[in-house]
């Protein structure tokens, strides 16, 4: 009996033993094919650009700065102004129309023409400055004329931005023309000293592309 069980022992040992050789020797070939071990497949994080936010809904205008980004490519990479003729320029890539096209397209366009120097080359295009889109102010203010419009610019904005009322401004009887889809314009009245007392805070409203403020 107790050689039965020394027999069994040695010989669960046994197979023990040679299944460690045999995993030994497979990670042997692995490694000599230039094979990884399985333990090593790991997904790797993807690069910088893998993920990168595209802007297909704003569409680029003369003056606006955009920052360029081609991955690994410091001396392609950089901040541009769009031109009046509407065009970027940038090495290896030559010009660029990028007015009247949304970020996204402009991507596209550099990557395509790079895609002859570089292999698989990955673009960003990002507006950093906005400065197409613009508002302007009339009348009774210090510094009329047509402003840059940032994200969330009011009317108050507006005339602060324009230095302030002139001595015989009628605060009371500020209106904005804005365009409508239809080529008209709607007359959205403002009163200053209301708004400023906290009254009809409502009609503080934010300005969009190509309002004009008008005060008599």
């Amino acid at each position: 009996m107790r050689n039965r069980f020394y027999k069994s022992g040695t010989l669960a040992m046994s197979f023990a033993l040679a299944g460690c050789l045999w995993a030994q020797n497979a990670v042997s070939r692995n490694n000599s094919t230039g094979l990884r071990p399985i333990a090593a497949t790991v997904a790797q994080p993807a690069n910088s650009t893998a993920n990168k936010p595209h802007d297909d809904s704003f569409v680029i205008g003369n003056g606006d700065v955009l920052a360029i980004n081609v991955w690994k490519e410091p001396d392609i990479s950089r901040s541009v102004p769009v031109r009046s003729d509407g065009k970027i320029s940038l090495p290896l890539v030559g010009e660029v129309k990028a007015t009247g096209r949304t970020p996204l397209k402009v991507e596209q366009d550099i990557a395509g023409k790079l895609a002859s120097y570089i292999s698989e080359p990955e673009v960003t295009v990002m507006v950093e400055q906005i400065n197409s889109e613009k508002f302007n102010i009339l009348g009774q203010v210090a510094k009329p004329g047509a402003y840059s419009l940032t994200n969330s610019a009011t009317v108050l904005d507006a005339i602060a931005v324009a230095g302030g009322f002139r001595d015989f401004a009628k605060q009371k009887s500020i209106y904005i023309l804005r365009q409508k889809p239809d080529g008209t314009q709607s007359r959205i009245a403002f009163n200053y000293k209301d708004v400023v007392h906290g009254k009809h805070p409502e009609q503080n409203i934010r300005l969009e592309p190509h309002d004009t403020v008008v005060v008599p």
